[in-house]
C-alpha cells in the first residue's frame, strides 16, 4: 500500500467562509503531539448559540473572522496519540485510546488572572472556534492534555458533547448563589437554560420559573422540574412571575437567552437586593438596561465568563444521574450535513434543542 494512503495528508472540516456560507472541505491534518499535546479523533461535536452568532454575522461580539474558520467547541474525542508529559484534566497521565470530553478553553496559566485563579479571564486565553483558533468539527485536531477529561463508559459521546454547556450552567448557579428555599427565573430553555435550572434545583432552589419563545423548550422545562414556564411571546413574563411569587419577585434571575429585552424583564422580575446573572449573548453586541430599575432596586449584577474547571463535577452529576442531559439532543447529523443542520438551527425549526454533528 502507497505510504500517502497510510498517512493521509488531508482530512475533512466544516470551515465557515462568511456569513452562512458553511462548506465541507479537505484541509491539512494536525501534525504529531508535541510535549503535553494530544492529538485527538473528534467523535460528535455540538451547534451552541455562539456557534450560531459567528454563522449569521461572520462575527461574535466584537470578534469578527478574517478567514475560513471551523467552528465547534463543544465536543468530545478518542486520544490518538500524546506527547511527553501529557497530563490530563486531573493531572494524570493521559493514554491514547482513552476517551474524554475537551474543555475548549485553552489558558495561558502565566497572566494575572489566571494567577489570581480565574482561568476563564485569562488574558491569553484560547478558545476553540473563536477567531483565529480553528475549532472541532474536524476529524483529527491537537488540544492540551490538561483540556482532556476522561469519560466513563457511562456517558455517551453526544452526553459527553453536553458537558460544555452543563460547565457553563454549573458556573453561572456558581455566581447565581443560590441559596436553599431561594425562587428562581431562567429566561430562556435552550441547552444551557435546562441546563441552568437542573443545576438550580441541585442547589436548593425552592421553586424555579422559566421563560422562552419555543413551546418544546418549555416542555423540557417542565418535565425537568420547573414551577411554571411561560412562552414570553403570549404571556406579560415580568406580570406572571410576580403572580407567582405573591408580588414579592424571585431572589435570582438568571438571563440565558437572546440578552435583548429579556434582560430588563429579568431586572423587572428580582426583588430588591437580587440577583442578575446574565448567560445570553446579544446579537447587536450591546447590553440593555433601565437603570432606574437596577439602581432603585440595589440589584447585584454578575457577567457569565464560560466556566472554571467546571468539568469534574459536570463529569460526576451526569454519571450518577443528577442531571439528565439526553433530553437535550434533538438533533444528530453526519459531518455532511452540518450546513443543513446550522441552517435549521438558525431558524429555531424542527422543534431543534440541540443538534450534534456525529465525525
Amino acid at each position: 500500500m502507497p505510504q500517502s494512503n497510510i498517512f493521509p495528508k488531508t482530512m475533512l472540516a466544516a470551515r465557515l467562509h462568511g456569513p452562512a456560507d458553511m462548506r465541507v472541505e479537505a484541509v491539512a491534518v494536525p501534525g504529531p503531539p508535541v510535549a503535553g499535546q494530544a492529538l485527538l479523533r473528534v467523535t460528535a461535536v455540538g451547534i451552541c448559540g455562539s456557534d450560531l452568532h459567528t454563522y449569521r454575522h461572520a462575527r461574535i461580539g466584537d470578534t469578527r473572522i478574517a478567514g475560513p474558520l471551523i467552528l465547534g467547541h463543544e465536543f468530545a474525542a478518542v486520544v490518538e496519540a500524546v506527547g511527553a508529559a501529557a497530563l490530563d484534566g486531573m493531572f494524570r497521565p493521559l493514554e491514547p485510546g482513552t476517551r474524554v470530553a475537551v474543555d475548549p478553553a485553552q489558558p495561558c496559566g502565566q497572566c494575572e488572572l489566571c494567577e489570581k485563579g480565574h482561568p476563564n479571564l485569562c488574558l491569553n486565553l484560547r478558545f476553540c472556534g473563536l477567531w483565529p483558533d480553528q475549532g472541532a468539527m474536524c476529524q483529527q485536531m491537537l488540544m492540551p492534555a490538561r483540556s482532556c477529561f476522561p469519560l466513563p463508559e457511562t456517558i455517551d459521546d453526544a452526553t459527553a458533547v453536553l458537558l460544555e454547556p452543563l460547565g457553563v450552567a454549573i458556573h453561572a448557579v456558581d455566581l447565581a448563589k443560590i441559596r436553599v428555599g431561594d425562587r428562581v427565573a431562567i429566561l430562556g430553555a435552550g441547552p444551557i437554560g435546562l441546563c441552568i435550572l437542573q443545576v438550580a434545583r441541585l442547589a436548593g432552589a425552592e421553586a424555579v420559573f422559566v421563560t422562552d419563545k419555543f413551546p418544546w423548550r418549555l416542555d423540557l422545562a417542565r418535565r425537568f422540574g420547573a414551577a411554571e414556564a411561560w412562552c414570553c411571546d403570549q404571556v406579560d413574563a415580568v406580570a406572571a412571575v410576580q403572580r407567582a411569587t405573591g408580588g414579592r419577585g424571585v431572589d435570582v434571575a438568571i438571563e440565558a437567552a437572546w440578552c435583548d429585552d429579556s434582560v430588563n424583564q429579568a431586572a423587572e422580575m428580582l426583588v430588591h437586593g437580587g440577583r442578575l446573572v446574565v448567560a445570553g449573548i446579544p446579537e447587536d453586541d450591546q447590553l440593555r438596561l433601565q437603570h432606574s430599575t437596577a439602581r432603585r432596586k440595589g440589584l447585584t449584577i454578575v457577567m457569565v465568563r464560560r466556566m472554571k474547571h467546571t468539568y469534574p463535577r459536570a463529569i460526576r452529576l451526569v454519571a450518577r444521574g443528577a442531571v439528565d442531559l439526553k433530553p437535550l439532543v434533538s438533533h444528530r447529523v453526519p459531518l455532511e450535513g452540518v450546513a443543513e443542520a446550522f441552517a435549521l438551527n438558525a431558524e429555531y425549526r424542527d422543534g431543534v434543542v440541540k443538534a450534534i454533528v456525529e465525525m
